[in-house]
């Protein structure tokens, strides 16, 4: 009989079920991409039902035909975007309003009232986030004030708020569980890090009741169990995490010191930094990495809102290329210093900036243009806002020189050495890449007791290839320069 866990694995524009072996390697897996919905400029928003619907169908699929009879999983565990905020109905199961994503920008006005009061210190002392619309109390505020008799149903506690993988767990087991982990509940703008509690003057302030949040959990914990996934049924949920804590904790970055950057729909950069949560002066955020046996981890984090995404909108939007695989041969064929800088700030600017009103554009233009410059220009803009990140954790005292890297866009070798040259550091890119889904898998491993330690885990981690930096210093701050001056325009 063999053994296996299951990874749900929730993303911003796809949903993935996959199964590993108790070594860590893939088994099976299956993936369903589902509709985005962009109602007004700035907004984002994805249909609940469509999720449920897809992480439903991705995990009834692998399990009818990866599975043998005689095949066990011994468990499951959950990872998921963060931030995007759902509230349903405890009776009925039925979502109020659309889920509002992580990179919405609605209420980015409200956030500007907020600061204007000098309340950012408040809040970013206690939760090591920054008042802006990407985390969820704003979203969740926007709901109960816009959506008619939202506010009253959740002050009679008829409704439930969660991240999306508050919402699978409830869905999962049958309404029985409403659970959030550590990493979750600490991007929500509602939770203290410190005292890893909810915190009651943030939800004053947010005008939030407490009645709508979920028990925050371990990260490795016993969150329920599955009774309304088909074969899955029985099976327990024993760990959640946020995607990018996930595949920190899938590239096993258990050490002060050890960083990881996930490309994905955006990039976001985690460092962990042990037992303490340090405060950032150049406008990172402090966040749980993990928290196991009641002890948090925390890390430091930069946040960029587009990476992968700006390679969907060169062949979506612009139809540049018909395929993301295309642009690797033509970077390969353009010099690194061929004038043009992509700013993709299609829903504001990230961390170090953090500026929601940003938009796009490109910089340095000319007759000779052509596709390939362009494309080029959309991979460096992922490495260029990969070196901002960088930069401010130097400035905040901490330079991560080895960066395990992870997410879509890592399948290609010349973005990787363009990063590790305009870095100056060396990039690690692991055998499986499919990490954010591994470190669920991972923390539902060592609740079951699958796995006796850390250092056991640590022990799976293998690499494939390491990218050295080549590109002189002098090259490197000219092109960066470069970058800041196009940034500086916006």
């Amino acid at each position: 009989m063999s053994q296996y866990i299951l990874s749900i694995d929730q993303g911003t524009t796809s949903s993935r079920a996959i199964l590993f072996d108790l070594q860590g390697n893939i088994h099976a897996t299956r993936q369903q991409e589902f509709p985005q919905h962009f109602p007004a400029s700035g907004w984002v928003e994805h249909d609940p039902e469509d999720i449920w619907s897809s992480v439903r169908q991705t995990c009834d699929a692998v399990m009818s035909e990866a599975c043998a009879e005689d095949d066990e999983v011994i468990a499951a565990g959950i990872t998921n975007q963060r931030e995007t905020t759902i509230l349903w109905d405890r009776k009925t199961g039925e979502p109020v309003y659309n889920a509002i994503v992580w990179q919405d920008r609605r209420t980015a006005s409200y956030c500007e009232s907020l600061k204007s009061q000098d309340l950012e210190p408040l809040v970013s002392g206690k939760t090591g986030l920054l008042i802006d619309p990407y985390f969820s109390a704003t979203k969740i505020r926007w709901i109960l004030e816009n959506v008619a008799g939202a506010r009253e149903r959740a002050e009679r506690g008829e409704l439930a708020f969660g991240t999306i993988d508050s919402f699978l767990l409830w869905r999962l087991t049958g309404g029985r569980e409403h659970r959030t982990d550590a990493t979750n509940a600490s991007r929500t703008l509602l939770f203290n890090i410190h005292t890893q509690q909810w915190d009651p003057e943030l939800l004053e302030l947010f005008g939030i009741p407490e009645s709508l949040l979920p028990e925050v959990m371990d990260s490795a914990d016993q969150f329920g169990q599955i009774a309304q996934g088909g074969a899955l049924n029985g099976t327990r949920v024993l760990g959640i995490a946020g995607d990018q804590q996930a595949a920190l904790f899938g590239q096993t970055c258990f050490s002060i010191g050890m960083a990881k950057s996930t490309y994905g729909t955006g990039c976001f950069l985690m460092l962990n930094t042990g037992d303490k949560a340090l405060q950032s002066e150049h406008r990172l955020l402090t966040t749980v990495a993990y928290r196991i046996n009641g002890k948090p981890t925390y890390a430091l984090e930069g946040s960029i809102f587009i990476a992968g995404a700006t390679i969907q909108w060169l062949r979506d939007g612009l139809r540049l290329i018909r395929d993301a695989c295309e642009t690797e041969p033509l970077a390969e064929g353009t010099p690194v210093d061929h004038g043009v800088y992509l700013v993709p700030a299609f829903t504001g600017l990230g961390a170090p900036y953090w500026d929601p009103n940003a938009r796009g554009a490109i910089f340095g233009l000319t007759r000779d243009t052509g596709i390939k410059e362009i494309v080029t220009a959309g991979l460096q803009s992922v490495c260029y806002q990969t070196k901002d990140l960088q930069k401010a954790m130097e400035k905040d005292g901490i330079r991560p020189v080895t960066l395990r890297v992870d997410g879509g866009m890592v399948a290609n070798n010349w973005v990787l050495q363009f990063l590790a040259d305009i870095l100056g550091a060396r990039v690690d890119r692991p055998s499986l890449v499919e990490t954010t889904a591994l470190g669920a898998a991972y923390l539902a491993g060592l609740e079951a007791g699958v796995y006796g330690s850390l250092e056991e885990l640590a022990g799976l981690w293998r690499c494939d290839r390491n990218f050295e930096p080549v590109m002189t210093k002098e090259h490197r701050d000219q092109l960066y320069e470069g970058w800041i001056t196009a940034v500086q325009k916006l």
